[in-house]
């Protein structure tokens, strides 16, 4: 079972997230729809059992924090550097981190880590990625991810290497597709029909047409 969940997440502000959605979107819509996925991410690891949910967030949390959540601040750097640091809010009982860009995840799937077995989890994204990361002790989130680097389309494999290098026994989770493109939107929207996420790209689209 694992301790603590941790979202990793940006303040959906117009021009600063999915900026590859526009066009064809605006930077109105493409930051609805970054913050119907992070409602989406939120609501599903609210509804798991973990005992600890930490939101390591990018910009003002107030309308995002839950009632019973942790927020820490996200340091400045790049990717792997604010990684690493979200683990830190976890202490030393299992974790595992997310992003928003998966809003099909359901509660079932973040659970999936078996942290009696495995050092650490990684789920791979389509893109070369990864959507998820988790660690059995995550005081080894710097050596396991630091100098890593991210949203390249050899990440994935580049991380389960270091931690293979760190001597981890790694599971391997399911493989999502991440929302970047309009592509990646349409298909997860499908995919994921009863989600805010889906909502919210039938709204834009439909306004976009």
């Amino acid at each position: 079972m694992i301790d603590t969940l941790i979202v990793l997440a940006k303040q959906p502000v117009p021009g600063r997230v999915k900026t590859r959605l526009v066009p064809p979107l605006t930077h109105p819509q493409a930051a609805e729809l970054a913050a119907a996925a992070l409602t989406d991410t939120l609501d599903a690891v609210t509804a798991t059992a973990a005992t600890g949910k930490v939101l390591a967030f990018d910009g003002e949390p107030r309308h995002w924090l839950r009632a019973g959540w942790l927020h820490t601040a996200q340091p400045a750097g790049g990717l792997d550097v604010r990684i690493a640091a979200a683990f830190g809010a976890a202490g030393s009982a299992p974790a595992l981190l997310v992003g928003m860009d998966t809003p099909q995840l359901s509660p079932a799937r973040l659970s999936g880590f078996d942290a009696a077995r495995y050092d650490a989890c990684l789920g791979p994204a389509v893109d070369g990625g990864y959507w998820a990361i988790g660690l059995r002790d995550p005081r080894l989130a710097a050596a396991a991810i630091l100098g890593v680097q991210m949203s390249t389309s050899r990440t994935f494999r580049d991380q389960l290497r270091r931690l293979h290098a760190l001597g981890m026994r790694v599971q391997s989770l399911d493989t999502l597709r991440d929302v970047d493109t309009i592509d990646d939107a349409e298909a997860v929207a499908a995919l994921a029909p009863d989600t805010a996420f889906a909502r919210a790209f039938a709204r834009v689209t439909e306004t976009a047409a």
